[in-house]
């Protein structure tokens, strides 16, 4: 089995911290392709650069739906170009923020998000309703702490660690999910600290898109996932099918 794990900046130290927690939880028989986007921003900190990442999340799924990949995981906390990529891949596409949130539900009654910028709390919180977790959101937290600097601040680990005790005081919660796919590799760590589980987004889809493949599931092209009309884009984008 052949899983990309696709970050959507163009941060190659990124991408290879991220394939790494993937290949941590994904079984024996399944191959973990980190995918550094070719085009786009370096970090996903705004609505525009989530815009512009997505061109480059659908290059590399049409990448990997001509060399035979099996599924995809899309390693930012926005979850950009997912449903186009699902219109795209043959087999099931994974948003990190859909699949944290999700087995943080499982976990608890109630989980506080923390982020990294405070500009991207209403991004949460647009994801949390799409995907039916309000109930279990019980707050979006901060930590302020550029996504770049996450590698390079010494200080990181302490703030977030702090930004997570603050929320599971604030929120009551019972878990925590990290909102940035350049936390992933804290996640352990965290969860030992706080007494609480630390839910990564990149762990939680590369097995839920491991489970759909071993269950012979693909995505359905019936409706709105159905491939894209065949036509001419302009300038220069290759047309999608």
């Amino acid at each position: 089995m052949r899983i990309w794990v696709i970050n959507p900046n163009t941060t190659r130290a990124m991408t290879d911290m991220i394939a790494h927690c993937g290949r941590a939880v994904a079984g024996p028989e399944v191959i973990i392709t980190g995918i550094t986007s070719e085009i786009g921003p370096e970090s996903i900190e705004s609505h525009y650069d989530e815009a512009l990442s997505v061109p480059g999340v659908l290059q590399a799924v049409e990448r990997g739906e001509r060399t035979g990949v099996d599924g995809y995981v899309i390693a930012c906390f926005g979850d950009p170009g997912v449903d186009a990529a699902r219109e795209v891949a043959t087999g099931p596409v994974i948003g990190i923020a859909e699949a944290a949130m999700q087995a943080a539900s499982h976990l608890g009654t109630g989980f506080s998000i923390v982020t990294t910028l405070a500009r991207t709390i209403g991004q949460s919180a647009h994801l949390a309703e799409r995907y039916g977790m309000q109930r279990f959101c019980r707050g979006i937290h901060a930590c302020e702490i550029p996504v770049l600097e996450l590698d390079t601040d010494p200080n990181a680990r302490k703030v977030i660690a702090e930004a997570c005790r603050e929320a599971i005081e604030v929120d009551r919660s019972d878990a925590v999910v990290l909102g940035c796919a350049g936390m992933a590799d804290m996640c352990r760590d965290l969860s030992a600290e706080l007494g609480v589980p630390v839910v990564d987004g990149v762990s939680a889809a590369t097995l839920a898109v491991q489970s759909l493949v071993t269950m012979g599931l693909r995505t359905s092209k019936r409706g709105e996932y159905a491939p894209p009309p065949v036509k001419r884009y302009s300038p220069g984008a290759p047309p999608a099918g």
